[in-house]
């Protein structure tokens, strides 16, 4: 039940110090925030006290957003069983993991149930509290693994949107009626996946995954693993629909997209204006190699971007943390040199884009009416948590403690 408190002693971020026009550091003091029916109602001085209301002390930690994992599979994961590290599979072929699949999910819905609360937990102790998990959708398990997955998320203090997810090719016999069933069994997102490489027919392809979401009343998130042609020709393919199409504009997100790395800074500039015009988002795990993605030009035209997990540890990968914060230090470390403003800044990757601080130090969050979603750390300001990485201590979804270390 979400009750009427105030937090107490918690420090927030009010402005940036200067210094020959650069920013030198930030600045907090304490405040003291009424909170009711789950979100902030009013921040008050560190002073005020009500006795009628209840009390919580924040000890003088600060306060920042929670953090969102926008992209992650809870449905088919190791977390919480015995170690298995990834098998060689010929740099991740799509085509020989599609076959791996299909012989390991038979051992992993008996456990996914559990596996799945498991991995929520993990999120929420590093200060996740809003998340959007794929889920697949294929011959193999049917809607098992969305039914397990909905199982688990019954009873847990978290907001998570599911996306059905066809990993095995959206234009293979029987999945398109799988789909559908998914989107009304409770599905918010209909997903896709590199429809010329795993379907083989790239319009066909695109065209039925849009079909689905209009007539579910969905967006669309599409993994989008191809190369520069292929996935360059899907992308406007996929800008020309909606242009055509009102009703799916702001709800696509391009996940992973791989491709954008791979293309000339012209044409990069052009996708973006087409992007941010028809908002479009972008969901990127900010992955290490050869072609790192160039994000900062994406936001630099507006595209909104967001970032996951992927796999804490399954057969695609053993190496996820669970930590958006994790990822905001990754962003700073691959685009910035590690100033105060640039770490500042790094933190909106993990949260939504919600900052407690405007680019010019204006205190813009927390605002009377905003959720009280939020977690409470150890440390003097966002730069030095995106940099250092402390432990989260309190997290508060929807005005209600669920994690404390």
């Amino acid at each position: 039940m979400h009750q009427t408190f105030l937090l107490t002693n918690v420090r927030l971020e009010c402005g940036f110090t200067w210094q020959n026009d650069h920013v030198q550091g930030t600045e907090c003091e304490l405040f003291t925030l009424e909170i009711a029916a789950g979100r902030i109602v009013a921040r008050h001085p560190n002073t005020h006290r009500d006795t009628t209301l209840p009390h919580v002390d924040a000890g003088g930690m600060l306060m920042l957003p929670a953090t969102r994992d926008m992209h992650i599979h809870l449905d088919k994961t190791f977390y919480g069983g015995p170690w298995r590290a990834a098998r060689p599979n010929n740099e991740q072929n799509i085509e020989a993991m599609i076959a791996l699949e299909q012989q390991l999910l038979p051992t992993l819905l008996p456990h996914s149930v559990t596996r799945a609360q498991q991995l929520v937990a993990l999120l929420q102790q590093h200060g996740t509290t809003r998340i959007r998990s794929h889920c697949n959708i294929e011959p193999t398990s049917g809607l098992r693994s969305l039914e397990h997955l909905l199982r688990a998320l019954e009873s847990l203090p978290v907001t998570c949107d599911i996306v059905a997810f066809p990993q095995h090719g959206l234009l293979r016999p029987g999945v398109v009626p799988l789909m559908r069933e998914a989107m009304q069994l409770g599905c918010q997102w209909v997903g896709g996946l590199d429809p010329t490489r795993v379907d083989g027919a790239m319009e066909a392809s695109l065209d039925q995954m849009l079909d689905i979401a209009l007539e579910a009343g969905s967006g669309v998130d599409m993994h989008l693993h191809e190369g520069a042609e292929s996935g360059v020709a899907a992308i406007n393919y996929l800008l020309d629909a909606l242009e055509q199409e009102p009703r799916l504009h702001q709800r696509l997100t391009l996940s992973h997209a791989y491709c954008l790395a791979q293309i000339n800074p012209a044409t990069l500039a052009g996708l973006a204006e087409r992007m941010a015009a028809l908002g479009v988002s972008v969901a990127s795990c900010l992955p290490l190699g050869k072609d790192t993605m160039p994000l900062p030009v994406l936001q630099q035209y507006g595209v909104q971007l967001m970032t996951g997990t992927d796999s804490v540890i399954d057969h695609w990968s053993p190496f996820g943390s669970g930590s958006m914060l994790q990822k905001a230090n990754l962003w700073a470390q691959l685009y910035t040199r590690g100033s105060e403003l640039e770490l500042n800044r790094a933190l909106g990757i993990a949260t939504g884009g919600i900052l407690p601080l405007s680019a010019e130090g204006q205190q813009v969050w927390p605002a009377s009416g905003d959720e009280a979603d939020f977690i409470l750390i150890s440390a003097s300001c966002s730069a030095e948590v995106v940099a250092r990485l402390p432990a989260v201590a309190v997290v508060y979804h929807q005005g209600s403690e669920v994690y404390r270390a």
